[in-house]
């Protein structure tokens, strides 16, 4: 039986824009969103008041999936060092994938100038939530400085996601040395 049929019309919008907006970008016209969620423009409307809404609530709807893909699992039991690495070890795998675009958050940032867009707000939760991650493994890793490993680690994210989804890298023993280095100058053996 097919799944779309029996998905409400927001649920099939979110679900095409969560797709197409990573595969093809936030220029994704309204009228291929509704074509893939078999949903016409006029519902999409009630639904959502603008496609920039519609692209923000299927960031939203996307996060906290995109985040356990990422991140280990809070019961998980190894040291701080290793659950950081545990991203980056991930990323190398997910950046393996077909399909590949790098992060999606990231992308939305970089295509989006505006800050005060709805979807950029979204964006820059989800970024910063992977930076508080990396901070709290950090203070209970006893890094020299949480919040600046913090950072150089988002930084080291973003910069291996954004090439590695341009097509420019292979991240397989890469990201995850990278990041081991910044543990091991910060501290975190």
């Amino acid at each position: 039986m097919d799944t779309q049929a029996k998905a409400s019309p927001r649920d099939r919008l979110l679900d095409a824009a969560i797709e197409l907006f990573y595969r093809e970008g936030v220029g994704t016209g309204v009228e291929a969103l509704c074509r893939a969620a078999g949903v016409s423009k006029r519902s999409m409307y009630q639904l959502f008041e603008s496609k920039d809404e519609l692209l923000a609530a299927g960031l939203e709807r996307r996060a906290p999936g995109y985040a356990a893909l990422l991140l280990p699992a809070a019961d998980d039991p190894r040291p701080p060092r290793a659950r950081a690495l545990h991203v980056f070890e991930r990323l190398e795998e997910l950046s393996a994938e077909p399909g590949y675009r790098g992060c999606p958050y990231l992308a939305v940032q970089v295509e989006v100038k505006d800050r005060e867009h709805p979807a950029s707000a979204v964006a820059g939760r989800a970024k910063q939530a992977l930076t508080d991650f990396f901070r709290a493994e950090a203070e209970r890793g006893g890094a020299t400085d949480p919040a600046l490993l913090a950072r150089q680690l988002t930084l080291v994210f973003d910069g291996a996601s954004a090439r590695a989804g341009a097509g420019a890298e292979t991240l397989a023993g890469l990201a995850a040395p990278t990041a081991a280095a910044l543990l091991d100058a910060a501290g975190m053996h």
